[in-house]
């Protein structure tokens, strides 16, 4: 198991940024994907970005691509999610999640991520 603590979060306007951060304690950080979900309120979570435990690949949702950058630092064992240009609908609980697995390729179903952080506030005001 991996314990996951998200942070970061906070009030911002639009067109501003965030960085959320995720530390990581636990079993080896290296073998895990890491993944951000978020979750708006009345809505299911959804995918927001993942990163492979190697750092060389990524994904990202449609709607963040090109405004959300996800990154990892083994050494520090904290992923992070650097979020610009923010808008209104980008407002949600964010969740960090980490996937065990020694394959190379993302997945985005939240089924596949067996351990996840208790979340963090982002909202954008217009």
């Amino acid at each position: 198991q991996v314990q996951l603590v998200e942070s970061g979060g906070g009030l911002v306007q639009a067109g501003g940024s965030l960085r959320l951060s995720c530390a990581a304690s636990g079993r080896t950080f290296t073998i895990y994907h890491m993944g951000w979900f978020r979750q708006a309120p009345g809505k299911e979570r959804e995918f927001v970005a993942a990163i492979s435990w190697s750092g060389g690949n990524t994904d990202y949702s449609d709607s963040v691509k090109g405004r959300f950058t996800i990154s990892r630092d083994n050494a520090k064992n904290t992923v992070y999610l650097q979020m610009t240009s923010l808008k209104p609908e980008d407002t949600a609980v964010y969740y960090c999640a980490a996937r065990l697995t020694l394959s190379s390729a993302i997945v985005t179903a939240t089924r596949n991520y067996g351990n996840w952080g208790q979340g963090t506030q982002v909202t954008v005001s217009s």
